[in-house]
């Protein structure tokens, strides 16, 4: 009796397992919300024990008008979840690629100072094959040590066909906690693929153990992507002001005007509900009258600089933020459970706000919007649109998550706080462009990161030369100027830095970030624009060679990035 009981509840599981094998094999790759739906919150995986195990891959689709489409879909069929971790927890992450090629040109469309970038060998690890259908992991901001299998991007390359690659790597206990994000990272080809949509976040844990201003609250998980012009032809609304003659930038895209209106560079979604241009039909985001709740807000955009407003009709709120790029702001020792409450929050590419948001009572009208970003002559069109309908109702479903409300505090911190250890150097680094027809401004261009005193080149992966070597243990200060006539973002890899000042003026800002705007440079003013960064090599894991470049991905694929060596 009990074999027969046994065959049975194993025929049950072979029925539930070819189940969901041919639901796997006949759902839609990549699928889309419809346009002016409610947003849904990527689905929860959290670690159990102290583990998580994920088995994601990562698909690619073609759309009928051309467009392609890139995700990750994990084992029960969820599109982008969130990585949920504790501090100190071991992730085991298996990543298959089935990307497939759709355009035989662009095999082999790697740009010039990528030539010669080796052949594909059997070992994922050293490869660093680059191509439109290689793919890799990023884990954003996270202080995880740069080598294979857990945060290298410089040689890691996993191929369709080859068997799923593990990421295993341990989440520092003293990793702060806040909001962090995967993406691939393959050189020449991490806009593509990242534009097509894949990314998803990743969040550490315990943001009311650092500030108890939060605790209790519903929070929500909101992802902020930009793709292609679903309408790229379309006239502006009606509703815009004249604005003049559209421009396209030398990347291809729309370019600045200078009005806040006109054809953005590209069009934006939020949790993959798509807002298109020219209407910005807006997504719907679900509320209960007048509740608070905690939004984790990502900008995984390519190229698209975020500026978030909450509008209550035309009334911009106040917002709390109280966390920058995974960081708690009173991570610096603040007395108290600090909120620093602003109007509007500018949000880089690659960049993330975690802030307090209070619904308004039943009645208001209530939008999430993004302002216009002053890209400069010649960055991209970011401007005025609308993102989300905040929907208000006694009946609005909360959200899935709610954080602890009688949370046990953080343990201090054993080092000291950042802005006061004095800097063992300091660095100069800049950004600018070249034509590469230099008479024509219709050229492609290329991109540099240059340290002072070295000759502007594009980053070439295959070089293993450092650009900066620096030690474990200490403290810098690197000044970054923008010599071009564009906004760019500075990111780097592995470790978090301080804005010390900004444009030649001391800043009092005791906030860590890992991305960061640099103003553009006008052509008139007698200096560059420049940021005042203090570096923080301390952490070992920093140990090894790892990137820095513009976050905007097509000017990284450029080459505008460098190489660091952090030495032991």
């Amino acid at each position: 009796m009990k074999d027969i009981a046994l065959l049975l509840f194993a025929g049950v599981c072979l029925i539930q397992s070819c189940a969901a094998l041919h639901a796997q094999s006949t759902r839609q790759p990549c699928p889309r919300p419809a346009e002016g739906s409610a947003i849904v919150e990527p689905e929860d995986l959290r670690s159990q024990n102290g583990v998580l195990k994920v088995e994601l891959t990562v698909e690619n689709a073609k759309q009928s008008d051309g467009s392609v489409r890139y995700c990750y879909i994990d084992q029960n069929g969820n599109e982008s979840p969130n990585l949920r971790v504790n501090p100190g927890d071991l992730v085991i992450l298996k990543l298959k690629n089935e990307l497939k090629q759709f355009d035989a040109d662009a095999a082999t469309a790697i740009p010039n100072h990528m030539h010669g970038v080796p052949e594909k060998n059997a070992d994922d690890c050293t490869s660093g094959l680059m191509t439109q259908t290689s793919t890799n992991l990023h884990f954003h901001g996270l202080t995880i040590p740069p080598v294979c299998h857990q945060d290298d991007v410089l040689k890691t390359s996993i191929q369709p066909g080859d068997p799923p690659f593990e990421y295993r790597f341990r989440i520092p206990e003293n990793q702060p906690p806040g909001l962090y994000w995967y993406h691939p990272h393959i050189h020449g080809f991490t806009k593509l693929e990242v534009l097509g949509g894949a990314s998803g976040a990743l969040i550490v844990e315990g943001i009311e153990r650092a500030n108890k201003a939060v605790a209790g609250l519903p929070e929500r998980v909101i992802v902020i992507r930009d793709q292609d012009l679903l309408n790229p032809n379309a006239p502006p609304s009606k509703s815009e002001p004249v604005v003049p003659k559209m421009l396209i930038d030398r990347d291809g895209d729309a370019a600045n005007n200078g009005t806040g209106f006109g054809k953005p560079a590209k069009d934006l979604s939020i949790n993959f509900v798509p807002v298109p241009y020219p209407d910005y039909l807006p997504a719907v985001i679900e509320m209960k009258p007048e509740e608070q709740q905690l939004w984790r807000v990502l900008n995984a955009s390519g190229i698209t600089y975020l500026n978030l407003e909450v509008l209550f009709g035309h009334t911009p709120q106040q917002l709390g933020l109280v966390a920058l790029d995974g960081v708690p702001l009173n991570q610096s020792g603040m007395i108290g459970d600090f909120v620093d409450w602003q109007t509007h929050l500018g949000v880089p590419p690659g960049g993330r706000v975690e802030f307090i948001v209070k619904a308004p009572a039943v009645g208001t009208s209530a939008l999430l919007v993004t302002r216009t970003v002053d890209t400069g002559a010649g960055g991209e069109n970011d401007p005025n649109r609308m993102i989300a309908k905040i929907s208000i109702s006694k009946d609005a479903h909360e959200p899935q998550s709610t954080l602890s409300a009688t949370p046990k505090p953080l343990p201090p911190s054993a080092l000291p706080w950042l802005a006061s250890i004095t800097p063992v150097r300091i660095r100069r680094l800049y950004f600018s462009e070249k034509l590469l027809e230099p008479n024509n401004p219709n050229s492609a261009t290329e991109f540099y990161l240059t340290v002072d005193g070295q000759t502007p080149a594009a980053f070439d992966p295959k070089s293993g030369v450092p650009n900066i070597i620096a030690k474990q243990g200490t403290v810098e200060d690197w000044i970054i100027e923008n010599r071009s006539s564009e906004l760019h973002a500075f990111h780097i890899h592995q470790l978090h830095f301080m804005l010390i000042d900004y444009q030649g003026r001391t800043v009092n800002e005791p906030f860590l970030r890992d991305t960061i705007n640099v103003p553009y440079y006008n052509g008139r003013a007698l200096e560059y624009p420049s940021v005042r960064l203090r570096m923080d090599f301390r952490d070992p894991n920093t140990v090894g060679d790892f990137v820095y470049h513009c976050h905007l991905l097509e000017h990284e694929d450029g080459g505008m990035m460098g190489l660091i060596r952090v030495e032991p």
